[in-house]
């Protein structure tokens, strides 16, 4: 389980004059076979060079000895000269990738942890419900609670003084037995997310059902819910899984689409955005930038001034003042750390022409 934790030691790394390989790979065996995915490693490590033989000597020992092919998203990062090497296994594959750099490239890995960190979803009926705990595609705690067969009393079976839940009759009706197991699942849901810290959730069911049921949840849990869908209760978890990884894909997409577009809006009104690497840049270094928005997959050479540490994607801008500075291979994944090391977000966004037009890269700034 990719955490936090890992993130984090990952962007303090500092390899001082060596560089690190960090490779992303799509590892799904239901799309390719092992062999596979092995030829497709070495076709990316050729990009690499020459060198970093151990580095790429050290990922083939990877692949061909320790990896576990249960899970398809695979990120990888080594640097030989400073004995650093990690790799991390998830749920979800990656797009395949490699990068050369004198820091990790933790790009998708943002994106990753963004899509799928930290969402709950419920399957209810008029009977009972199932709870699930989901973390980067990865389910983490399942639970349900099951009230009075509502079916009983279609059959006049729960009706009678004898035919209630503990022996106490009171000839309830189909639908406030249904009420009354809904309202005890939406304790029970109470209960299970109460120590579980979800961003999102999901609810499945009817639409009857679901509709009924988001009425009796508390406010807390009602601010988080993302979406609902049709889904019987006895779904298994693998359908659960793909469904809401369905989801959460739909709904980041729009999130997306919804963010680039405040930040063009806000950068053609001359409000608190900017777009293009130069401008976004300037905003980066001067501590500005609320949320740095960039093209998967961008990256660009700049330079560094050594003494200010200012970014620039070009030596002409005029903002050094003197030739104290240095080229910086990738100097958008520099804008990336500086970003998150100042306390800002950063949003990884795919497929998005109005953001590829607009130079691949900006930000909604704090003022």
């Amino acid at each position: 389980m990719f955490t936090q934790e890992n993130l984090d030691e990952l962007l303090a790394f500092e390899p001082n004059d060596a560089e690190v390989i960090s490779l992303y790979i799509n590892a799904d065996p239901a799309e390719n076979t092992p062999e596979a995915i092995k030829l497709q490693v070495r076709g990316l490590l050729k990009e690499a060079g020459q060198n970093h033989t151990a580095d790429v000597e050290r990922i083939e020992q990877h692949f061909e000895l320790v990896h576990d092919w249960r899970k398809p998203g695979v990120a990888l990062f080594s640097c030989a000269e400073r004995d650093f090497f990690h790799a991390y296994q998830v749920a979800v594959p990656f797009r395949n990738r490699v990068r050369v750099g004198n820091k990790p490239y933790v790009k998708p890995l943002l994106h990753f942890t963004k899509y799928y960190g930290h969402y709950g979803v419920i399957l209810i009926d008029k009977i009972g419900a199932r709870f699930f705990e989901f973390h980067l595609g990865e389910l983490q705690n399942t639970a349900g609670t099951m009230g009075e067969d509502v079916r009983k009393l279609k059959h006049g079976g729960g009706s009678s003084a004898t035919g209630m839940r503990g022996g106490q009759g009171t000839g309830r009706s189909e639908d406030e037995t249904a009420q009354r197991n809904m309202r005890e699942a939406a304790e029970a849901a109470t209960r299970f997310f109460k120590r579980r810290q979800i961003r999102r959730l999901f609810i499945g069911g009817t639409a009857e059902n679901v509709a009924l049921f988001h009425e009796m949840l508390p406010k807390q849990l009602q601010s988080c819910i993302a979406g609902t869908f049709a889904m019987d209760m006895d779904a298994s978890e693998q359908e659960v899984k793909e469904r809401s990884l369905q989801l959460l894909h739909e709904l980041n997409a729009e999130r997306e689409r919804k963010l680039v577009e405040q930040m063009l809006n806000g950068a053609a009104s001359g409000g608190n955005a900017v777009t293009g690497l130069g401008p976004t840049l300037r905003m980066v270094c001067d501590g500005r930038v609320d949320t740095l928005i960039v093209s998967d997959g961008f990256r660009a050479p700049g330079y560094r001034h050594l003494t200010s540490g200012y970014l620039s994607a070009s030596p002409d801008e005029g903002l050094f003042g003197d030739d104290n500075f240095e080229e910086v291979a990738d100097v958008v994944n520099e804008a990336v750390d500086r970003t998150i090391e100042q306390g800002g977000h950063v949003e990884v966004i795919s497929e998005n022409p109005q953001l590829e037009g607009a130079g691949r890269i900006g930000a909604l700034l704090r003022y």
